[in-house]
């Protein structure tokens, strides 16, 4: 049976000492060999078909060459598309991603990122909004000082309160924009799937949308405000929850798409015709959306390009303060809000 090819083997066709051999064949955190050595060493690895270690590799250059991307839930169409747009820039340098998912508790996000540090992840991403608990956000705050300071680099896709860099989607602006377009079409009796009550996210959009239609002259009601899970079951509570008080409205904003879509079904349960019956609208445009009668009008967010602008701002050096990088948004008006004026 032929033996396999060893580092050792390589240095000594080379002429080398080991310890050069893998600092030129692995790299190095703090050495680097010059340039004729490394040559002789690369034609005699290449001689004698010797195939790298990668955990010598890692353990040599200090980071391996997998980027790690934390999402709150891989089911959500949401992160999958931002998952592409991160896979897409890791391919790009030559990386892979690790995917983990904190399954919608962020207590999860800081064993995640501990557990990235200890496999040497060379960057995280981290994809999702933030929520109002400062002890979890200090949380976060600690163990991403203690990567960054392992040689790790750190970019977030949400509110920017981790003092780290951040890709920032205009959630108020997208979302008053709504407001205004479907007050122009002539709603005046509006509802809200508010989402969670304390998520950062969901609380600037919730918020926005109520604000202009306030300043048209249509204030949205309390009693029409429904908060719940940042889910499609959550949408599907709400709108259940909304529809049994027997509400005066004319259009139901969800603020995101996954919860529309849960409205959506809970009103097809109800026998709730939507539009004739309700209009109904959603936020961020996830390509699911492409299935969906009647097609429902919503923010777009160019989901993958945050995910690449998130992937190239990990990978880029640089030590100054955290930066943000802002993404607008834009309104798509579908068949879901019928012009009423």
């Amino acid at each position: 049976m032929a033996t396999s090819v060893t580092l050792s083997d390589v240095a000594r066709e080379a002429g080398v000492s080991l310890a050069t051999a893998s600092r030129a064949i692995n790299g190095s955190a703090n050495r680097t060999v010059r340039a004729d050595l490394r040559e002789r060493v690369l034609a005699a690895a290449e001689k004698l078909r010797y195939t790298p270690d990668a955990n010598a590799q890692a353990m040599a250059r200090g980071r391996t060459t997998s980027l790690g991307l934390v999402v709150h839930d891989i089911a959500d169409p949401y992160f999958s598309t931002i998952a592409a747009g991160v896979s897409r820039a890791a391919d790009d340098a030559d990386l892979q991603v690790t995917l983990a998912s904190t399954q919608h508790r962020p207590e999860r996000e800081v064993s995640l990122v501990r557990l990235l540090q200890r496999q040497r992840a060379r960057a995280i991403v981290i994809a999702g909004g933030r929520h109002d608990d400062e002890p979890t956000n200090a949380a976060m705050r600690a163990a991403l000082a203690d990567y960054r300071e392992s040689g790790g680099a750190v970019t977030l896709v949400g509110q920017p309160v981790l003092d780290v860099d951040t890709v920032v989607v205009d959630n108020a602006a997208g979302a008053a924009d709504l407001a205004r377009a479907l007050h122009d079409r002539g709603y005046r009796r509006p509802a809200v799937l508010g989402g969670p009550e304390h998520h950062l996210t969901a609380r600037e959009r919730r918020e926005a949308f109520m604000d202009a239609f306030a300043q048209a002259g249509s204030p949205v009601q309390p009693a029409h405000v429904v908060t719940g899970e940042f889910t499609h079951d959550g949408g599907e509570a709400a709108m259940r929850e909304l529809w049994a008080t027997g509400p005066d409205v004319d259009v139901v904003f969800a603020v995101n798409d996954v919860m529309a879509l849960g409205a959506l079904a809970a009103c097809r349960d109800l026998g709730v015709s939507v539009p004739d019956d309700l209009a109904l609208a959603g936020f961020d445009d996830i390509f699911t959306l492409r299935d969906v009668v009647p097609p429902l009008t919503t923010v777009r967010v160019p989901l993958e390009e945050v995910g690449a602008l998130a992937t190239q701002l990990a990978l880029e050096e640089h030590t100054g303060a955290p930066r943000r990088a802002s993404v607008a948004t834009e309104v798509v008006l579908r068949d879901s809000t019928p012009d009423r004026t």
